[in-house]
Order: structure tokens, then sequence, then C-alpha cells
């Protein structure tokens, strides 16, 4: 799918500010591709994609969940990790993008998982240090991005665990361990 096509599906699911948050992720997500050897194409269209169910009512997302057999202990959590799955699933059947690991970049780019592909990573870091991000923590991750891909991805889940910590509010599992895998692999590399 061409690049105009795939903005203007996305551009008619979010408000402005959401769309420009879309943009800042895609052209982040070409630049971590080309540096990480992701292929840009797929990483472009993740990231087009990624918050295409991110507007959809709530109950609308509870019900595919429920229906659709996503993990079910995503309706114990926050509703922000919702659009994710339920991103991935729209994205195959209301705009037909097929390919497996352009549906995961979307379905993990909140949560994380064991075993991330590097076009996963790409999506979660590109959707974390995109340009239009101000939060205390990104320009640090920003900066390691430059250099250490892997410990900037660490750095951006552990920040994501710690704020959520500090707001007391439950971690998604997944988050937890994606973190743990991240830095049991790096410390295997090292």
């Amino acid at each position: 799918m061409k690049r105009d096509i795939a903005l203007e599906i996305v551009k008619k699911q979010m408000p402005e500010h959401r769309y420009l948050h879309t943009l800042g992720v895609m052209e982040t997500a070409i630049g971590l591709a080309n540096q990480n050897g992701v292929n840009e194409t797929q990483a472009e269209l993740a990231a087009i994609f990624h918050d295409y169910a991110k507007y959809r009512p709530k109950a609308e997302m509870e019900q595919l969940i429920r229906m659709k057999d996503m993990p079910a202990i995503l309706l114990e959590f926050n509703s922000e990790l919702w659009h994710a799955p339920v991103g991935a699933y729209l994205v195959e059947h209301e705009v037909g993008i097929t390919d497996g690991a352009i549906l995961n970049a979307i379905r993990y780019h909140t949560s994380g998982r064991v075993g991330m592909t590097k076009l996963e990573k790409v999506i979660y870091l590109a959707d974390y240090i995109e340009p239009g991000r101000h939060f205390p923590g990104v320009d640090e991750v920003r900066e390691l991005a430059k250099n250490d891909f892997d410990r900037a991805l660490i750095q951006a889940v552990q920040n994501t665990i710690v704020f959520l910590m500090k707001k007391n509010q439950p971690i998604y599992p997944d988050t937890f361990h994606t973190y743990n895998d991240l830095v049991l692999n790096l410390q295997k590399k090292d």
C-alpha cells in the first residue's frame, strides 16, 4: 500500500493532533528502520497504522477483545492498551493488510512482548520518541537511540513502568516480561 493512501485512511480515524503524532512516528520509524537494518516499507506501514483503533469506542474495543480471541486479561488493565491488539485486528479486516510482521508491530506497540522482532522494537521506540512527545526522560531515550538501540528500548520500557508505578497503576504483565527479556538479552550480548 502506498504511503499517501495509507495516510488518507488513518487521517479519517483520528483527530488532527493524533494524525500529527502518526506522521512523527512514521518519520521516526523510517529512520530507526534504516539505522537498524529493518524493512523500511514495513516500518512505514506499521507506524502509519499503529494508532488506527485509538479513537474507537471502548465498548467496540471491549467487544472485539472478547469475541476475536484476544487475551481477556487486557480487560483487567487500562483501556489505553486495547487499541494496539484491536488495531491490528481492524487493520487486517478493514484495511486488508495481512503482513503478520506489520500486524504484530501494531499489536505490541503499547505492551511489548518477549521475543520482540526488530520491526516491533522500531515501532515501540518510534512511538515513544517521536518529535511531538514531551515528557520527562524522552530526550534521554532519543539520545540513546542514536547510538544504542537496545539500551534506548530498555530505557523506554523502564520509564513506562516507573511512570505507571508512580501513578499507582497496574502494569500489564507483558510489559514486565518485555523489560526482563530485553535486559537478559543485552546481558548475553555484553
